[in-house]
């Protein structure tokens, strides 16, 4: 025992909150990038995308596995954003109509 090497214990710098905080955003924005290109919307203009984010979330936590919904409100606001989204990616309607049609007005 009188030959143990003295373990000196390493100081860790403290993790700014702040970085992490960008370091979960870009995480977060990475993820939505990704289900934007699975879902083949990656030429959306940055108002529709936005619009959308939320949504565009929950498919990407429940394609993992994270959780699974059969709500029927559910199942009807995905079904109104993919119709707007696909509307508007068609022509078939201007990026005014699509948004205001997907906006959720808060209460």
């Amino acid at each position: 025992m009188m030959n143990a090497a003295k373990k000196y214990k390493v100081k860790k710098q403290p993790v700014s909150p702040l970085l992490s905080i960008i370091k979960k955003a870009k995480e977060d924005h990475s993820k939505t990038e990704e289900m934007f290109d699975l879902l083949g919307w990656s030429q959306l203009p940055a108002e529709l995308k936005f619009a959308v984010a939320e949504d565009v979330k929950a498919y990407y936590d429940e394609l993992h596995g994270r959780y699974s919904t059969n709500c029927a409100y559910v199942q009807r606001r995905r079904e109104s954003v993919d119709f707007w989204v696909k509307s508007y990616m068609d022509g078939i309607c201007s990026l005014d109509t699509a948004l205001d049609s997907i906006r959720i007005n808060p209460l």
